[in-house]
C-alpha cells in the first residue's frame, strides 16, 4: 500500500527565526503591512509500507534522524493512504 506523509517542521517557541525575521523586515522595506513571519519547513513524502501505522513509524524515524532536530524544532505528521486509482 501506497501512503502519504505531510510533515511540518518548525522552530520551538522561544528559537530565534533569523530567516523569518529577515523576510519580515524585508516585506515591511517593500511596503507589505506584515507583523509575523514564520519560516517552517513542509515535505511531502510517499512510503510503500502495509499500513498507516507502519507509514508513521517510519516518517517518525525519518524525522528524528534527519528532517529535525529534537532541540529546535517541533513537528507534526499527517499520514492518508494514497488512492491508486486514475
Amino acid at each position: 500500500m501506497k501512503f502519504k506523509a505531510e510533515v511540518r517542521v518548525e522552530l520551538k517557541p522561544g528559537v530565534l527565526d533569523a530567516e523569518g525575521k529577515t523576510t519580515q523586515k524585508s516585506l515591511k522595506l517593500l511596503g507589505y503591512p506584515v507583523s509575523n513571519v514564520k519560516k517552517i519547513n513542509f515535505y511531502e513524502i510517499e512510503v510503500d509500507v502495509n499500513s498507516a501505522e507502519n507509514a508513521k513509524a517510519v516518517i517518525e524515524d525519518a524525522c528524528r534522524r534527519l528532517l529535525a532536530n529534537p532541540v529546535i524544532h517541533n513537528y507534526g505528521i499527517e499520514v492518508t493512504e494514497m488512492n491508486n486509482s486514475i
